[in-house]
């Protein structure tokens, strides 16, 4: 039996407790400290997991009973002949870090008072004879002084480098000088004299006080990281509190990769030279570790493609399923500047290789590419493939990393020009799994995106018309068609939508677009905008297409681009050029959405639908023109997204930019 009094367990008034979690959780506590008591030395890790859902770590608050149960989980923690005591004191580090950084009203008035009379024993667990409780014991550490005597006194690897890292930490925080002096002096020392995974760690230790220490060192990281000898050495050391297991090297590599994001052209010839090295060493895991910082960096820095493109077609024939997956993906993102290596590419269409943890094999992103830059050898079985992942299902299974398979229409939308060799498979499969089938929507926009292209589809996206899941996108795509789609005009008259007002407009305009009588669309488009308060203002939008015919609407239109949001006064601007002729005031509207993208903002969605409706406008002012210029010229990819999608997002920005720079 643990050295905790049961007695006092017992004695306890838990019922008047407060726990954040309620009155069972204060029973539950109970029930779990006395189990770990009886067991002891048998205890496991897996018994003290009852602690933390009692005390409810991790939702900001230490509440009566964990004060309460403070005693005894010290007790238990500092006991030799108790297991699982890794375990607890992490428990007691959660809490003092809950109590540190909770609004004080949040925290119980005795907790403070309660751990300043168990600090001593806490502190006893520094110098604790197992290590793991030594290096868990770590957070709990108040003031530098303290680590440096841990650092001149520990002598297990595993514990020290945990111990350097502290100290690195500790430094960066409120520390006058001369501490910060000793702590480098001691970094230094380490970089100088210690074991190749400990000077590692202190560049790590050293960045965390002054980041430029990686950019100086980054010889020492090239050095360590590649050299394959040592990688054994840094699952046998690197651990850090809180984290059961040790870091691989591939993990170490990542982590040192985020240590230049403030000098990204020392990150890219970080990446570049690990990739050498594991090409000379023959080294795949080190490969598909820089890989992925790599593509990482590149999602950010356009800049980085011009080092990366090489190497990943490069190792485009690396023996290794895993670094040819990740070559692959990573030509596929850059699109069209892969287009010199699409025989490469080509080469893997059958290639069944993949990725642990990631989606699709080499030859899915292989064939992704060959779209990307419009080789018609990706071509033949690609619908199929492309719905392969869903059959007899309604979605794909997804990964949550990167890389992963793009969307169907990602994929399909940009080969409207071989529509013609598609459309069959397309076709078959909205016949086949249209009505409730998984790609039903994500079919009908790449029919839209087509445009008259798809025109031979129309009994497809017809037939969809009776079913209101899927109206409005098949609207869009009979609209898209163009004449060709007339013939449908009377069944996109009597489809069956939702009832609400917005689809009738839709189901207006679109009959209309198709053929039918503009003047009754217009009547029921602009009495809705002229009736309709904010914040929507009725169907303003699609007002712009009936032109000058709608100027009795011109006036309210205005007000909206006046008055409305940022999405409405876009429409209302565009809707108003068409109406009147006149470029202004909508395109200042316009413009107004261009200076933020050019002072880091992120509303890109704005400033892309901006671009479009200046484009077609036709003018752009002197000032427009430069905040353009500078948004060109920068070195980052314009999107939120940080997966393959930024590189599509990025593309289609960069050309509206060049569209709207073309202007006179």
């Amino acid at each position: 039996m643990a050295d905790i009094a049961l007695e006092a367990l017992d004695d306890m008034p838990w019922e008047r407790l407060e726990s954040t979690l309620g009155n069972h959780a204060v029973k539950e506590l109970r029930r779990a400290l006395r189990g770990l008591a009886l067991k002891g030395e048998v205890a496991a890790e897996e018994d003290c997991y009852p602690l933390f859902d009692c005390l409810a770590v991790g939702t900001g608050r230490v509440a009566s009973v964990a004060t309460a149960a403070l005693p005894f989980v010290v007790a238990l923690a500092g006991n030799p002949g108790m297991g699982g005591r890794a375990t607890l004191v992490q428990l007691l580090a959660s809490l003092s870090k809950t109590a540190a950084e909770a609004e004080p009203g949040l925290v119980d008035v005795g907790w403070h008072e309660a751990w300043r009379r168990h600090r001593p024993r806490i502190r006893a667990l520094l110098a604790d004879p197992r290590p793991e409780v030594r290096r868990e014991a770590l957070p709990l550490v108040e003031g530098v002084g303290v680590l440096l005597e841990r650092w001149r006194a520990e002598t297990d690897p595993a514990v020290r480098l945990p111990v350097l890292l502290a100290l690195g930490t500790a430094a960066a925080g409120p520390a006058d000088a001369g501490t910060v002096d000793r702590v480098r002096a001691v970094v230094a020392e380490v970089l100088r004299t210690d074991a190749p995974v400990m000077r590692v760690a202190a560049v790590h230790a050293w960045a965390a006080f002054d980041p430029r220490a990686p950019v100086r060192e980054l010889d020492v990281l090239v050095e360590v990281l590649s050299d394959r000898a040592v990688r054994p050495q840094f699952e046998a050391i690197w651990y850090v509190p809180d984290v059961d297991s040790a870091f691989t090297r591939e993990d170490v590599v990542s982590w040192a990769a985020h240590l230049f994001e403030g000098a990204p052209r020392t990150a890219l010839s970080f990446v570049v030279r690990l990739i050498h090295a594991a090409r000379r060493n023959g080294d795949a895991l080190l490969c598909r570790a820089a890989l992925d910082e790599g593509w990482r960096l590149l999602v950010v820095r356009p800049s980085a493609a011009s080092a990366l493109l090489p190497l990943a077609s490069a190792l485009l024939a690396d023996p290794d399923d895993g670094v040819r997956y990740r070559a692959a993906h990573l030509l596929a993102v850059l699109g069209s500047r892969a287009a010199p290596y699409a025989d490469e590419l080509a080469a893997l269409l059958d290639d069944p290789g993949e990725a642990e943890f990631f989606e699709g094999t080499v030859d899915d992103h292989a064939c992704w590419a060959l779209t990307r830059i419009g080789d018609p050898r990706a071509l033949p079985g690609l619908v199929e493939r492309l719905y392969a992942p869903y059959r007899g299902q309604y979605s794909r299974g997804y990964t949550m990393g990167d890389p992963r398979l793009p969307e169907v229409e990602d994929v399909l939308t940009p080969l409207r020009a071989h529509a013609e060799v598609l459309l069959p498979a397309v076709r078959q499969l909205l016949r086949d799994d249209g009505v409730g089938g998984s790609l039903t929507c994500p079919f009908l926009r790449v029919l839209k995106a087509w445009g008259p292209a798809a025109a031979p589809a129309l009994p497809e996206v017809v037939a969809l018309l009776d079913d209101a899941r899927y109206t409005l996108y098949a609207v869009d795509a009979l609209v898209a068609m163009g004449p060709a789609a007339a013939p449908a005009e009377p069944a996109v008259r009597r489809c069956t939508v939702s009832d609400f007002p917005g689809n009738h407009h839709m189901v207006a305009w679109a009959a209309w677009r198709l053929g039918g009588d503009r003047d009754a669309a217009l009547r029921l488009i602009g009495e809705a905008v002229l009736t309709e308060e904010g914040p929507l203002y009725g169907p303003v939008g699609l007002l712009g297409d009936f032109g000058p015919a709608a100027a009795c609407c011109a006036d309210r239109v205005r007000h909206v681009m006046e008055h409305g949001d940022t999405w409405l006064r876009l429409r209302a601007a565009v809707a108003l050029w068409s109406i009147t002729g006149e470029p202004e005031p909508s395109a200042s509207v316009l413009e107004e959405c261009l200076p933020p993208i050019a002072n880091g903002g992120d509303a890109y969605g704005y400033f892309l639908d901006a671009l479009r409706a200046l484009a077609r406008i036709g003018t752009i002012s002197p000032a427009a023109r430069t905040i353009l210029r500078t948004v060109q010229e920068s070195d980052r990819r314009l999107s939120t997204y940080r997966d393959y999608r930024a590189f599509l997002q990025d593309e289609e920005i960069r050309s509206a930019i060049d569209d709207v720079l073309t202007l006179p």
